[in-house]
């Protein structure tokens, strides 16, 4: 297919950035404009789907695998066989498309690197338009880093030491305001995908490799089948075979749960897997069932581990689904950050990140995530231990696993509460992440965690959940809106006292704490904290 000119309605409204001709293209824009006319319209009918199908869980309280599918999930059918660059995936590191992560991540040891445009990278256009640039040294070799404050210096390993990149663009809720077509800003995923396809593409092809994603925040099948649609327009565009696209779907929404075979179905020539992501996905059981009453109220996001009854549902249902169907099972995320000062810290850490890969790769899972190159030892020996010289596990069909569909909602199965103790951490760690979301950084460890978006999504979500559902503590107060204020100006005071008056002053402190506030306490809940956010962010 012949690209199309520049439309002359595109419009670029940033300040210029370094090298952004090398991305910003006209053929490269025009790709974009094309995904925008032929598949925004479409994204947006999905998003109301979206507010109709929470609507209808508010009535009802519930959900259930999709009777008209049931074809589907009764049928035989595989997805595509893997190709040889995702056939191994025992360990995955995440993180964004900064320059000197770019080269820590490839360099990693792991076998994939989670290249993350979406809740690891605050969507500001530096960070939109140098993170593309990042990619594309490093497939072209000419990417090297000094850090500036420790003059340590950064390069690649070689090419056969690298991990195999899979990028994940943003969801399909955000808007990208510094690119309009036709008027209107264009959805960032469309912003991601269309400029990372269409430079990439054929370098990756080149490497022995494939452009590979991670497909976000997924609600339902039919956005599967969107992405399958834009999968087939931009292979056609550029003129490589169908099926050269590879994607792993994160089932991260409660939605997703009950249509995992379906969304592979969707993908079929082009899925690689799934993944079972843990904060993103306690968030959207906070957002739908928010008025679901006691029996849906979570306790503290740090009781809720992946061997709580209903997230072992959700995960064994997971690995049964995908080897069902001839695809990876890539389990959820350690993001202990080690301490440089700690050893004990290390330790006790360390230990529950082995016990955590190691129950995942007894339980039929193909890899796993880690937010830290030190981990990366520690998953590979887990997953060592399991599949020796094999690449996967897809041959363990798990057909012991079943799941009823009330297992995956059955959150009071969970015997703890949620705790002062938790509303303090909600604050806390909220509060200091949406002030670095807010400069620009999306990837922040806090508390010797790395924390992301969807970090402040469940601890605003619990907030949120718990003073509407009138919960009281174990040390008799009330979870209410007053409490929530009196603890978050004392996390305040802390940090000011904590960091001093002049860094205070030149952080986003104050608008940090307010958003927290905003999004926790409204009557009517923010689908994504993130839209307001994002609203500070570009002014």
């Amino acid at each position: 297919m012949s690209a199309p000119a520049p439309s002359p309605l595109a419009i670029v409204d940033a300040e210029p950035l370094p090298r952004q001709d090398e991305v910003l293209t006209d053929a490269a824009l025009a790709f974009v404009a094309e995904l925008h006319r032929n598949f925004t319209a479409r994204r947006d009918e999905l998003l109301t789907r979206r507010q109709d199908r929470r609507a209808e869980i508010a009535r009802t309280s519930t959900l259930d695998f999709r009777p008209e599918t049931a074809e589907i999930r009764a049928g035989d059918w595989k997805v595509a066989p893997a190709p040889a660059a995702l056939n191994d995936r025992r360990v995955e590191i995440t993180g964004p498309t900064d320059r000197k992560m770019t080269i820590n991540a490839l360099n990693s040891g792991a076998k994939v690197w989670l290249a993350d445009f979406e809740d690891a990278s605050a969507p500001t256009w530096e960070n939109v338009v140098l993170g593309q640039l990042n990619l594309i040294d490093a497939y072209e070799r000419r990417i090297d880093f000094t850090d500036p404050r420790s003059g340590k210096s950064y390069a690649l390993k070689d090419a056969d030491r690298l991990a195999t990149v899979v990028m994940r663009p943003r969801g399909w809720h955000l808007e990208e305001r510094h690119l309009q077509f036709d008027g209107r800003p264009v959805p960032g995923a469309l912003v991601d995908f269309g400029l990372y396809f269409f430079h990439n593409a054929q370098r990756l092809i080149d490497l022995g490799k494939g452009p590979y994603f991670y497909l976000p925040k997924t609600e339902s099948y039919l956005e599967a089948r969107l992405w399958n649609d834009i999968f087939v327009f931009a292979q056609d565009y550029v003129g490589i075979p169908q099926g050269t696209v590879r994607a792993t779907v994160l089932i991260e929404t409660i939605t997703a749960a009950y249509e995992m075979e379906e969304i592979l179905f969707e993908l079929k020539d082009h899925a690689a897997g799934l993944n079972a992501g843990r904060w993103d996905y306690l968030f959207s059981i906070v957002k739908n069932f928010r008025d679901g009453g006691a029996k849906f109220v979570l306790p503290d996001r740090n009781a809720v581990t992946m061997t709580a009854p209903f997230m072992r549902a959700y995960t064994e249902l997971l690995v049964r689904t995908c080897h069902k169907r001839g695809a990876h099972a890539i389990g959820g995320m350690a993001a202990f950050i080690p301490s440089r000062r700690d050893a004990e810290v290390n330790k006790v850490a360390f230990e529950k990140v082995k016990a955590d890969k190691d129950r995942e790769a007894g339980d039929g899972f193909d890899g796993s995530w880690v937010a830290h190159p030190d981990l990366v030892p520690i998953a590979m020996a887990s997953f060592d231990a399991v599949l020796g010289d094999k690449p996967n596990q897809k041959d363990r069909l798990r057909e012991d696993v079943s799941v009823a569909p009330g297992d995956l909602i059955a959150i009071d199965s969970l015997d703890a509460k949620p705790t002062y103790g938790g509303l303090v951490s909600a604050v806390q760690v909220g509060t200091r992440y949406i002030e670095a979301w807010l400069r620009g950084l999306g990837a922040v460890a806090i508390f010797n965690l790395m924390e992301d978006a969807a970090t402040a999504e469940i601890s605003r979500s619990q907030i949120w959940q718990w003073i509407n559902a009138g919960v009281v503590f174990e040390n008799g107060e009330k979870a209410t809106a007053e409490l929530a204020r009196k603890v978050a100006a004392e996390e305040l005071t802390a940090i000011r006292a904590e960091i001093g008056e002049e860094a205070f002053a030149a952080g986003k402190w104050q608008q940090a704490h307010d958003l927290l506030l905003k999004v926790s306490l409204d009557a009517d809940y923010a689908d994504f904290l993130t839209l307001p956010a994002y609203d500070q962010l570009v002014g």
